[in-house]
């Protein structure tokens, strides 16, 4: 399968190492959504699917179908931390569509899985936004250089006043500033 074109061009291999890291967020949140519902099974099935096309499998509507359902199993948690780590998985499932056009929202696609886990491991110490920070500096870890190469050819992501925007957009800057 060729590149994926728009404003410009994405390869399979770059949607699979934005659906990767994605993913390695979600992975680290997911008992905190298991936790509370152990018996939906939704958004372990969007991290499976963002794994599987990680690992080389075709995009299909697999990622689609199972991104959508992490996201409605979000809306039946009842705590924060449970309902930002199903987010996280569908946002990793989602992250194999990430769109090829130069607009701040697709940024999303790239970071904010990465930005609920953040926020989870703020509201587990207690709110203290060190722990937010901490987070995204362990994050950037995982932050290849192809993955920032994706990352900088798209505009900042969009701010907002909610605490996961502020988040998503602290870890955007660091990524793209960070040697």
């Amino acid at each position: 399968m060729g590149p994926v074109s728009g404003d410009f061009a994405l390869s399979m291999d770059e949607l699979r190492i934005v659906a990767r890291f994605a993913a390695y967020s979600a992975e680290a949140v997911l008992p905190d959504f298991e936790a509370e519902l152990p018996d939906d099974p939704r958004p372990r099935a969007a991290l499976a699917a963002a794994l599987t096309f990680a690992c080389g499998a075709p995009r299909t509507n697999l990622q689609r179908t199972t991104a959508v359902a992490a996201h409605r199993a979000s809306k039946e948690a009842t705590s924060e931390a449970a309902r930002l780590a199903a987010q996280a998985c569908g946002d990793a499932a989602a992250a194999a569509y990430l769109h090829p056009i130069a607009k701040p929202t697709q940024v999303g696609h790239i970071l904010r899985s990465a930005a609920c886990a953040a926020r989870v491991a703020e509201l587990k110490a207690g709110g203290d936004e060190a722990a937010a920070m901490s987070a995204i500096t362990s994050t950037a870890h995982h932050a290849t250089l192809k993955l920032r190469d994706v990352l900088n050819r798209y505009p900042l992501a969009p701010s907002g006043t909610g605490r996961l925007a502020q988040i998503m957009s602290a870890l955007d800057v660091f990524l793209r500033h960070q040697i």
